[in-house]
C-alpha cells in the first residue's frame, strides 16, 4: 500500500525574489545553504539543470567519507516565482520515498515569501515529520546566508 504525506512550509526572507530564485538554482549559491549543518554540499558535486525536464542532484558528504545524494526533475522553472522538482521518482517510485515539491515566491517589495510544498509517495508521517525538519534547518541555513 502506497502512503502518501504532505506539508507546507512558508517562510519571508530579507531578500530581494531574483536572490531567493538564485539560491535554488545557481550551484554557488545553493551548495551555500543545501543541507544539514552537519555536512557540505560541494559545488563540483551539485547539478542543477533548471529547465523543465532537467535534472537536480547535490551530493552531501560528512565526515569518514560519508555521502548521501538526493536528486530529481524539475517539472516547472518559472523564474523568479514558480519551482516544481521531483525528488526521487514518485511516477515509479519502486519501494523508495519520493515526492513533488512547488515552491512559490512571491515578491513583498524587497523581501520574499517562500511557500514549499512538498508532497510525498511511499511517506508515512514520521518521514514527513523528518523531512520537515530537514527542510527547516536548511531554510534557517538559507535564512542566514541571504541575510
Amino acid at each position: 500500500m502506497t502512503q502518501t504525506a504532505e506539508y507546507v512550509l512558508t517562510r519571508v526572507f530579507d531578500a530581494p525574489r531574483e536572490r531567493v530564485w538564485a539560491a535554488w538554482t545557481e550551484p554557488e549559491r545553493f551548495s551555500r545553504w543545501f543541507g544539514p549543518r552537519t555536512l557540505a554540499t560541494p559545488v563540483g558535486r551539485i547539478t542543477l539543470d533548471a529547465w523543465p525536464g532537467g535534472v537536480w542532484r547535490a551530493t552531501l558528504v560528512g565526515e569518514e567519507g560519508f555521502e548521501v545524494t538526493l536528486d530529481g526533475t524539475y517539472r516547472e522553472v518559472a523564474a523568479p516565482g514558480r519551482l516544481v522538482f521531483t525528488t526521487g521518482d514518485p511516477d515509479a517510485p519502486g519501494d523508495s520515498p519520493a515526492s513533488v515539491v512547488t515552491i512559490g515566491f512571491a515578491d513583498l517589495g524587497g523581501r520574499t515569501e517562500m511557500r514549499f510544498h512538498q508532497s510525498g509517495v511511499n511517506t508515512d508521517e514520521e518521514h514527513a515529520d523528518g523531512a520537515r525538519a530537514g527542510w527547516n534547518e536548511f531554510f534557517d541555513r538559507l535564512a542566514a546566508y541571504l541575510s
